[in-house]
């Protein structure tokens, strides 16, 4: 997995980035939308850093192209290209060719608000830029920030089938952030090295929807403390809004997740076995309770997702959470499918 360590040395130390570098299988053209904003930025400066990216398209309404400039300069092979819906062809020439299109544009969240509150802004952003893609690069992995996650998927999900271009094993909802605090929060708990952590996560990606699977990892936390950390995990980005006063959102911690995400994808597509993330997929294991998409351990292959992986056994409070989780789920998702149903 993309733990903390590993990431300082395989981006930051030269000789591991030109090995990588010439055992790269393919050319690998990234395209980012919503570039200018707070994830949109530290998040172009990661995929610049990655040496398995080889073009990175910056696309925004304003400031892409000045991104693009500033991250370009930074030493890596990359070709990086920024776009404004009327410079250097647009979203069209941000978007041909691209493998993965990473989708972090929409409005942050402020102090008291929750992810179901940006639904109407972030909802018309998704569905549009969702059009460009679906019309420019219709076989490209697509990966969802833009909140809120469990309804702007589903919305990318219809405005696909509209278009006759749909793949499920190409479209993924970023859950990854809350895999990367349920372990870090762990490892604050239990003493332990964060980097050796990997805490299974599954549902969704808002609030009660999120469910750590501690028993997975071989914790078995009780009590308040359980509790406490199960808060914590579900309702982690409130503490970054909170600090931030009104400035924004997890951005940083986001931009990383997405980071991490597009290298997982890259390694499979580039014939790496084994490679599994978490990722909010139209999946099975809830479709009879009419929960079309479900975050879980997800196995990547070269057309996207090749294996999603059952929940497995979980104990008595897990399954309660679980329970919960089901029953918003279901909610989130019909919303976002109503959503472009009404406003085509």
């Amino acid at each position: 997995m993309f733990a903390a360590r590993q990431v300082t040395s395989s981006v930051f130390g030269a000789a591991q980035r030109r090995a990588f570098s010439a055992s790269a299988a393919s050319l690998s053209k990234v395209a980012v939308l919503g570039a200018g904003g707070g994830i949109g930025q530290p998040l172009s400066l990661l995929l610049k850093l990655n040496p398995r990216v080889t073009e990175l398209s910056l696309f925004d309404i304003r400031g892409a192209p000045g991104v693009a400039a500033d991250v370009g300069h930074v030493n890596t092979k990359s070709v990086v290209t920024g776009y404004e819906p009327e410079q250097n062809g647009g979203i069209a020439a941000a978007l041909k060719g691209a493998e993965i299109v990473l989708i972090p544009a929409g409005v942050p969240r402020k102090p008291g608000m929750t992810r179901d509150d940006l639904f109407n802004t972030n909802a018309s952003i998704v569905r549009d830029l969702s059009k460009s893609v679906a019309e420019h690069c219709p076989n490209a992995n697509i990966l969802i920030i833009s909140n809120p996650v469990n309804s702007t998927v589903p919305i990318t999900a219809e405005v696909l089938k509209k278009a006759g271009v749909y793949n499920p094993k190409r479209l993924f909802g970023v859950t990854t952030l809350d895999v990367v605090r349920a372990s870090r929060f762990i490892s604050q708990h239990k003493g332990t090295d964060p980097a050796n952590e990997n805490i299974v996560v599954i549902g969704g990606h808002s609030g009660e929807t999120i469910v750590p699977l501690l028993s997975q990892s071989g914790y078995n936390l009780e009590g308040q403390a359980l509790a406490d950390y199960v808060k914590r995990v579900q309702f982690g980005g409130d503490e970054v809004v909170q600090a931030k006063g009104g400035a924004g959102s997890a951005t940083l911690s986001m931009a990383m997740a997405g980071a991490r995400f597009a290298e997982s994808l890259l390694k499979a597509a580039q014939g790496e076995k084994g490679v599994i993330e978490p990722s909010f997929v139209d999946s099975p294991l809830f479709k009879d309770q009419g929960v079309t998409y479900f975050s879980s351990n997800v196995e990547l292959g070269p057309e996207g997702v090749e294996k999603i992986h059952p929940i497995g056994e979980v104990t008595a409070h897990e399954q309660k959470l679980i329970d919960v989780c089901v029953g918003q789920l279901k909610g989130n998702i019909e919303k976002g499918v109503k959503f472009v149903a009404e406003n085509p």
